[in-house]
Parts: C-alpha cells; structure tokens; sequence
C-alpha cells in the first residue's frame, strides 16, 4: 500500500489528522509532519527542503496547496514524488476521490462556432483580433454574422485574413450572395441553406448547415438531409432552437426526432436562442444545453457572446462539452469533475463550523489578523480576541486599526470578499481573490497551477511603529 507523508504547520496538524482519521479505511499509510511553521500556507519548497528530511519510508510527500515554490526540484532532491494537495485540508477527500476517477477533461466531440454578429461592421483587424479572443476561450469555428440590409464589402477579405490566420470560418447569412461570395474566398462553412437553395452547395466545397422552411416544418428538413445523403455530401442539420416561452421544449423534441430518424448524421444546435434571451445565468444554462447535447450526439453548437450577462459564453460552453462528454463517456452524472460551471456559489462553501474555528482562534498566541467564514458568519480572530459578526462595519471598533491606513485597507478588503462568499455561499480563502469558476479570466499562474499567494508582505509593510502585518494564509490551511 502507498504511503504518503503530509506536511503542515502547527495550527494545521490536529485538524488534518483528524481528516486523514476519518478517511479510514485510506488506500494508503500516512504520516503528518509539522515543520516548524504556525501557519502551513505560508510554507515554500525552499523552507521544506533546508527543514524537512528525505523520509525514510514515503511513497509520496504532499504540501499545503498554496505552497510556493519549484515542487519539481523538490521531487528529484528527496528521489520521490512532492505534489500540493487542496488548498483546504477538508477537501483531501474529495480531492484523492478525484485522482482515482482519473477523468480526463482534455476530450470533446462537439465543435464551437461562435459567431461574431457584428462582423459586416467590423475592419478586419477587429474581426482577426475578436476571433483570437474566441479562440481562446474554446471557439473551434469562427461565424462571420451579416446582418440584413447591412453591406459585407470586406466579407472576402475578411475570411481570407481569418484563413490565414488559420482559422476556420462560416459564414452566416440567408442571401444567398453573401453566402457564394463567402464560400468563394475560403469559407469551411455555410450557415444555412435551406431546402429550396440545396443547388448551392453543388458550386462549393463548403459544408452547408441545413434548415428547414420555418423552424418547425421539419418534413422540409428531413428531406434535406435525405438528398445530401444519397448525394454523400457532408453537412450539419439545424433543426432550429426556439426561445422561452415560445416553444423551447417543442423544439428540442424535433433534435430528438432528427436524430432518430438520421442516427449517424452530424447535428448542429444553435444555443443563442437560449442564452442571450434568457436573463439567467449563462453557465447553468450552458450546462443544462451541453448536457442534452452529449445525450443526442450533437457534432456542433452555434453561439453567441452578445448581451453582458452573456459574455463569456464561449468558454462557458467549452469547459460544458468536456464536462458532459466525459460524464455520457464514464456512465456518471456529470459530478465532481470540475467546478468550472459553479460560478455563484460552491458546493462546499463552509468547511469549517463555528467550534473548529473557535478552537483555531484560541491556539493564537500573535497578533496577526485571521478571517474565516462559516455558516455563523464572519470570523475574525487573533491573540486579543476572537469576533463574529455578519456585517463588516460590526468590527471595525473592535481591531484597532483607527490609526493604521494599510491594516485598515487590508482588513476592509478581506472582509469584503468575506461577506460576499458568506452572502453568495462561496468558499472564501484569506488573501485568495473569490473563484468565480469560468466566469472571470484567471491571471496568469505560476508553478502554484493557480494556487499563488495573495499580496505579498512587502505591499503592506508597517511602519517601524505599527503592528506586524495581517497574516497572509489561513491558519487551518493543510
């Protein structure tokens, strides 16, 4: 059996022994090492390597996660594997429960358009740079939407820039000029042709998506796909999604009948409908639609990013394709594979309950500040007390921070991100910022694999006179 062995610090250790108890019978022997830290967030490999000898017996050796540091030069120094664990010690569980499932995130079956609708009023050096920033975010395909009544002068040019760019395009249109003229400079696309304009996709190599005459004659639309096949042309079928309350349901009952009746053809959906015309959060709503698209083998989905509440449904959909796909692939629900999705609130916001916090705050012998929150609310505590309210104006007479600006500040915006994870149901971290999942762009990470400390001690230096610096790690971190 393997055996790993834990590093802490001080304030830590009863708590994550308790965890590492409670998880028996483990696949696997532990050991907890304290090494001389009160606080094991503030641990960096340089400090395990000068502190910590090479284990006589270890399989493995796991820091705290926010541990700072090169954990590669770590491994090769002691000859065996150093790996962070979660960034709470409560989460190991969780986190050993999903190292076993080994699911794999990287795969999908289901390609992104995603359209930039404004595009015939773009130049092209908007279009290239708008189509960058999708592809980023997960788009496989970018849409060039022209809009009615609106000349596409540039509409050549532009897919040639995007081609060479080495994008691929579609090109989204019911004019049937704009879509020739699309096809001619390059287009891998067309959207859509409907089965009254099928001879257009015999003068092009584009893939043509097919609609039927109106949303629901989906006779016209069979049809279409009947001749395509006997043809053996490849293509997409849109069966069209309608929005709330105009007969959502009723439409997805004709995906599912299309592909019934066409089990091996590829299937196009497009989700705007949904998203941008719905005022609810995008990410759920993503979920819900990826969810029924990995149910019905949908190849691909057209999507927009055009109303604010829906700007970041690209990668909203990208991280929901792989969610899905690798829940249909596991025969699983689509659970504890990423948090991603869960953009308001967590599933476990509060690790800590009141009395394990308490006893935390009364090992305290300094007097750094320490804020956690549990389902009580807000905690702050230090050497000189321990305080609990809800609303953070409540502690301002009782830290003593009237004469010191940067404490002052420090304070206010830890409490601030506080009250909004104790509001909302978030987890909250001192010195983290808030996860939002995929709903903000994370900054760029270091080794720590997004993992890195908060500011750093040097921003809020004191004063020679002033009161040491608020502590940058919870104390209960692993």
């Amino acid at each position: 059996m393997e055996h790993l062995v834990f590093l802490t610090g001080r304030l830590a250790q009863r708590n994550l022994e308790k965890v590492l108890h409670g998880m028996e019978p483990a696949p696997f022997t532990w050991e907890v090492r304290e090494i001389g830290l009160q606080v094991a967030g503030l641990m960096t490999a340089d400090m395990i390597r000068r502190r910590v000898e090479a284990p006589v017996r270890a399989d493995r050796i796991l820091v705290p996660g926010r541990c700072r540091g090169d954990l590669d030069e770590l491994s090769r120094h002691y000859g065996i594997p150093v790996e962070r664990g979660p960034e709470e010690l409560k989460d190991i569980p969780r986190h050993f429960n999903r190292a076993a499932r080994a699911v794999d995130l990287s795969r999908h079956d289901t390609l992104i358009f995603a359209e930039i609708v404004d595009a015939a009023r773009l130049d092209i050096d908007a279009i290239v740079a708008r189509a960058h920033a999708l592809r980023t975010d997960g788009a496989d395909v970018i849409d060039l939407g022209c809009l009615p009544a609106t000349p596409f002068d540039h509409l050549e040019d532009a897919v040639r820039a995007l081609k060479g760019e080495g994008f691929r395009v579609s090109i989204d249109s019911l004019d049937l000029a704009e879509l020739r003229r699309g096809a001619g400079a390059g287009a891998d696309y067309l959207l859509s042709l409907t089965p009254d304009h099928l001879w257009l996709a015999d003068e092009t190599d584009a893939i043509p998506v097919l609609i039927p005459r109106e949303p629901g004659d989906e006779a016209s639309l069979h049809g279409a796909v009947e001749h395509l096949l006997k043809r053996g042309r490849p293509f997409l079928a849109d069966a069209i999604l309608d929005p709330i309350p105009y007969g959502l349901l009723a439409s997805l009952c004709r995906y599912q009948r299309l592909r019934e009746r066409f089990p091996g053809i590829d299937i196009m959906m497009g989700v705007g409908n949904v998203t941008e015309l719905t005022e609810a959060d995008t990410s759920g709503i993503n979920a819900v639609l990826f969810g029924i698209g990995a149910e019905l083998g949908i190849a691909a989905v057209l999507t927009t990013q055009v109303s604010g509440h829906a700007r970041r449904a690209v990668k909203e959909a990208d991280v929901a394709r792989r969610v899905m796909y690798a829940a249909r692939e596991t025969h699983s629900l689509p659970k504890g594979l990423s948090d991603d999705l869960m953009t308001v609130h967590a599933k476990r916001p509060f690790p800590d309950s009141p009395a394990e916090i308490a006893e935390i705050a009364a090992a305290v012998r300094d007097p750094n500040f320490r804020v956690q929150v549990s389902e009580q609310g807000l905690h702050v505590y230090n050497r000189d007390g321990h305080h609990i309210a809800r609303d953070p104006f409540e502690f301002w007479p009782r830290l003593g921070l009237q004469h010191d600006g940067g404490h002052a500040f420090y304070m206010g915006v830890e409490l601030a991100r506080a009250e909004i994870a104790w509001s909302l149901g978030k987890r909250y971290m001192q010195d983290q910022p808030l996860d939002w999942g995929c709903a903000v762009d994370r900054a760029p990470q270091d080794l720590l694999a997004h993992c890195a400390p908060g500011p750093t001690k040097t921003k809020r230096a004191p004063k020679p006179d002033a009161s040491p610096t608020p502590l940058q790690a919870q104390a209960h971190d692993l």
